[in-house]
């Protein structure tokens, strides 16, 4: 075993043993589907500035939304109940009241100048004179009009000051004209003498002064303080600075709000629902591992043995991040696993071909230049997947940002499973014995089935590129013809709908409430409990008689039901947060277009990103014709689609450009059929990998995850057609038109080429079946 190998299975055993304490140590935090958490309504009130209808309510949301965020609260539901109420639901809430205190505050900060000492408080504020307000000490100050808002506010954080001994403080960093606003204020202050109460400062936080600070003296008159930046300093605890600091950061609220109800909700799925989602990822998950057994025999199993440490790592990750885990994330996170497989499939096949290549070559050799080989595909692959993760989480709000996280953690930790766990189980596997003198163990010296019809009846697929593209067209013809004839289907978390509480005789369960409801007709609604004998249920459309049908049906259930809420509620993904998505995800495609450009060529770039839209409009475009919804659930399946459809385009591309370097006099057409036919086994091994959750999921999973997995089937299948029979021929047709010379072959540094023929390691026989 060679030092790297040493080095490789050391550091995945320490990986490995953290992640399995942390497992042990640490517990999950659960989504409000799994779980449930903490429920408040908001009664929102005019303010001075604004009045409580719905377009200042829908604003104030969005301000709540970023400041849920910033508390830390994953996967937060929050909708506008009739005009002028906030319904927030909170999963797994650590101290319920802390984040109601947070969430209720308005957050109004405002500087003002210090026109001296007040003789009697008063809080109303007139046109030439602020309020007089008690100070830190409880002195009355006379303040003046308003001078700069939070609103020029940047950025502000909590610090600590050890040295000084001053404690927690916030500092504030104001934007550029609010910077200079704060230079002309301490300038003014800084004319009257040291102990002048119009030398102070005040600084005001929801009619509450909450620093009032003196000038330095060494600051001139009319000269203030240059720095675009001030620092808040009190008597704060840590929480109360962090606190302060994120409201100030997120805003004050358009509206002031009040809590006028809070309480305990259940989960949104049953247990049995859980119980079969969990029961069919597991099935899954070993079928998968089953297959790639068989394909791969005992490397095969190495890799399945990987993958499991990959489970093990990435829930650890999750869990210490505190990432909040929903059903459709806990299934992601399945499918990842079978998706995963993708960079063990790339270097296995590429060891076959070079333990084919090399006719007296070592099995270790073929293995080494297999992760060799593969190593710039893995990497291409997952760093633009990683570009759009990063830009979801740092432009995207709310569930998407969410997403961002947990598929950044996904595309590390199977970087990780392949190139060192599954590498450093493979290696010390093939310098075993055993491995070399037994035909057929290894799953290395067998070329496989597909790659070997492929190469006796070497069919030539882009003779004409336009007939795929004219295909591809068609489908995207007729997606988009179901978008226009039978529309979108937009779920309740898009445009909102009716929310109706009931409270029955005797205590029904959230799985019996489903199915009575379901069974009356009502297939997507979503049901909760609510207290002992009360249930909340969340749907689209309603009308009255829809209700009263409702209603019948929990009363027979139950031994009657008495209505005790009916409001009308606005979408869960309101206007902001989807297009902080769209945003996000424009950017990285953008993003992805230019790192393709620049590691590819230009006509690569492009090709892909055309893919990545047909499959987009393709997917949304079945799920119209199907009538299926297009909701949360959704939007999760498309991200991951679009992830997978650039990563199947950049394994496609790296081949085709390694062959074209070799032979750069080659006709791209002949390089590119042969680059396709030399990936189809990859593509269609990984295929399979994600195929079999995914299938285990739809049958057996239930109605919780049917829709989900039926949106993964149909992108990875569109998906897998698409990088190899829209990306290419469209690269072709593009190439046409270009001018760049064709790759330059790259050399690996300190690598010679070989003299002679190779030598066979002592512990390999060649054995190939």
């Amino acid at each position: 075993m060679t030092r790297a190998t040493t080095v490789r299975a050391v550091l995945a055993a320490a990986v490995l043993l953290v992640s399995v304490l942390i497992t042990l140590t640490m517990s999950p935090r659960l989504g409000l589907d799994l779980q449930g958490g903490t429920r408040m309504v908001l009664q929102a009130k005019d303010s001075e500035t604004a009045k409580a209808d719905r377009e200042s309510t829908d604003r104030t949301l969005e301000v709540l939304r970023q400041r849920i965020d910033s508390l830390g609260v994953a996967e937060p539901v929050l909708t506008r109940s009739g005009e002028d109420r906030i319904i927030v639901e909170l999963p797994d809430v650590q101290d319920p009241r802390q984040a109601a205190e947070v969430i209720g505050r308005t957050a109004q900060l405002s500087f003002h100048a210090v026109q001296g000492p007040g003789a009697e408080e008063k809080k109303q504020a007139t046109a030439k004179d602020g309020p007089t307000l008690p100070d830190e000490q409880g002195g009355l100050l006379d303040l003046g009009p308003v001078q700069l808002s939070g609103a020029g506010v940047k950025d502000a954080t909590a610090d600590f000051d050890a040295q000084q001994g001053t404690g927690w403080s916030v500092s504030l960093d104001f934007h550029k004209d609010a910077g200079k606003k704060w230079t002309g204020l301490t300038g003014e202050a800084a004319c009257h003498p040291a102990g002048d109460e119009r030398r102070r400062v005040a600084i005001v936080l929801d009619g509450k002064v909450i620093s009032s600070p003196q000038v330095s003296p060494s600051v001139g008159c009319n000269v203030g303080l240059p720095s675009g930046s001030t620092q808040i300093t009190g008597s704060f605890s840590a929480d109360e600075a962090r606190d302060l600091a994120l409201l100030i950061k997120g805003g004050a609220l358009p509206l002031p709000v009040e809590i006028v109800e809070q309480r305990t909700v259940g989960p949104t799925l049953g247990a049995a629902a859980i119980d079969a989602s969990a029961r069919a990822a597991l099935i899954g998950a070993a079928a998968t591992a089953l297959f790639i057994t068989v394909m791969y025999r005992l490397f095969g199993a190495l890799a399945a043995t990987a993958l499991a440490a990959y489970g093990v790592i990435s829930y650890a990750a999750l869990v210490a991040l505190g990432v909040t885990l929903t059903l459709p994330g806990l299934a992601g996170f399945v499918l990842a696993i079978g998706m995963a497989v993708d960079a063990n499939v790339l270097v296995f096949e590429r060891a076959r071909e070079e333990y084919a290549d090399r006719r007296n070559g070592s099995l270790r050799s073929a293995l080494g230049a297999g992760f060799r080989n593969a190593w710039s595909a893995v990497a291409d692959s997952n760093v633009t997947t990683l570009i759009a993760a990063g830009l979801l989480f740092f432009l995207g709000s709310g569930p998407v940002k969410g997403f961002g996280v947990t598929l950044a953690i996904g595309v590390l930790v199977s970087m990780f499973s392949a190139l060192v766990t599954a590498r450093a189980l493979t290696e010390i596997a093939a310098g075993s014995r055993f491995v070399g003198d037994y035909r057929g163990v290894n799953g290395i010296a067998r070329p496989g089935r597909i790659r070997t019809w492929l190469n006796e009846r070497d069919p030539q697929l882009f003779r004409s590129p336009r007939r795929w593209l004219m295909v591809s067209t068609a489908l995207v013809l007729l997606a988009v013809t179901g978008i226009l004839v039978r529309g979108v289907d937009l779920g309740v978390e898009f445009t909102g709908g009716r929310l109706v509480e009931y409270s029955t005789s005797r205590p029904v369960d959230v799985e019996t409430a489903r199915d009575t409801i379901a069974a009356a007709g009502f297939t997507d609604a979503e049901v909760t409990t609510a207290g002992e004998n009360d249930l909340s249920v969340r749907t689209g459309k309603l009308d009255n008689d829809g209700e009263h049908a409702l209603r019948a049906a929990l009363a027979e259930e139950g031994g009657g039901a008495t209505k005790v809420r009916d409001e009308l509620i606005g979408p869960s993904l309101g206007d902001e947060l989807r297009r902080n998505a769209l945003i996000a995800l424009g950017v990285a495609v953008l993003v992805q277009l230019a790192y393709l450009a620049a590691r590819f060529r230009w006509t690569f770039a492009v090709a892909s990103v055309g893919a990545l839209v047909h499959d987009v409009a393709i997917l949304v475009g079945a799920f119209a014709w199907l009538g299926r919804p297009v909701d949360g659930i959704f939007l999760a399946a498309l991200l991951t689609v679009i992830g997978y459809s650039v990563n199947d385009s950049v394994v496609v591309f790296d081949r085709v450009r390694e062959l074209w370097a070799r032979n750069r006099r080659a006709p791209i057409a002949d390089v590119a059929n042969r680059a396709v036919l030399q990936t189809v086994p990859r593509t269609v091994n990984t295929g399979m990998g994600a195929l079999f959750i995914l299938i285990a999921l739809a049958v057996l999973g239930g109605d919780s995850l049917a829709d989900f997995a039926l949106a993964l089937l149909i992108g990875i299948c569109v998906g897998t057609y698409s990088s190899v029979m829209t990306a290419v021929p469209g690269a072709l047709l593009l190439e046409r038109s270009s001018k760049a010379p064709p790759p330059a072959r790259k050399r690996a540094p300190g690598r010679k080429k070989p003299v002679g023929r190779p030598r066979r390691d002592p512990a390999d026989n060649g054995a190939r079946v």
